[in-house]
């Protein structure tokens, strides 16, 4: 730990595994008052086992909550606000990617699933914690959107449209509040090990490990007067 980030709380998404895990247990480590939102209650408690934080902390707060929902993530939100303060940090990095298939194959319950987890969630979060974060003048809001799904590959409509929207939106709400003091950026990997879901890797890429991401995230949090990009591109390892 190079410094503390004690006087930030975070919310970070997808926590219970991969780049969310990785994130969350990052954060933790370093102080920040963390809350892990994941669907599954086994995937929470393994973060929380992976942080190794000393008996008796109170830095990590696991919330179940199902993302595609937008009552439980204003539920989460509420709680989160009651139990740690207001969230100067909103990590949207929960994603869905089921196996590659055509636009003709491709049940719409899975279009929708994907829309919701991987774009409607990070604008429905971000319009619930925005409003503390511009009353005090400070917030950062950071979206993890994969180049993998940015680049219009065939299998992936939907997962390419919700990442897509993602950037655009990431891009849109950033140019909305930055003179208000909140930084909204995405951080763009070009691929990642141990995806959610295998088909939605770099084919023949070596992918970059979810810690790297984790210290972007860091990185941003640390430097705050720092000119952040809105896209932070986080090439592959040579």
């Amino acid at each position: 730990m190079t410094s503390s980030l004690d006087e930030h709380v975070a919310l970070v998404t997808g926590a219970g595994r991969g780049v969310g895990r990785a994130i969350a247990v990052q954060l933790a480590r370093a102080g920040c008052r963390t809350a892990i939102l994941a669907r599954n209650e086994e995937d929470l408690a393994a973060t929380v086992a992976e942080a190794e934080l000393p008996s008796g902390s109170t830095v990590l707060l696991p919330v179940k909550a199902d993302p595609t929902h937008d009552a439980a993530l204003e539920k989460a939100v509420r709680i989160i606000m009651e139990r740690l303060g207001n969230i100067t940090l909103l990590v949207n990095a929960a994603g869905f990617a089921p196996p590659r298939e055509t636009v003709m194959k491709t049940a719409l319950a899975d279009w929708d699933r994907i829309l919701a987890t991987c774009l409607r969630a990070p604008m429905v979060l971000a319009r619930l914690v925005l409003p503390d974060m511009l009353a005090h003048g400070h917030g950062t809001i950071v979206n993890i959107a994969p180049s993998t799904g940015a680049q219009g590959r065939a299998g992936e409509s939907a997962y390419a449209a919700a990442k897509f929207g993602l950037l655009g939106f990431t891009q849109s709400l950033a140019a909305e509040v930055r003179e208000h003091g909140v930084t909204v950026t995405a951080i763009v990997p070009a691929s990642v090990q141990q995806a959610a879901s295998a088909a939605y890797e770099s084919d023949g890429v070596s992918g970059l490990e979810p810690g790297h991401i984790a210290a972007a995230v860091l990185d941003i949090l640390r430097n705050p007067a720092r000119p952040h990009p809105t896209e932070i591109p986080l090439p592959s390892p040579a």
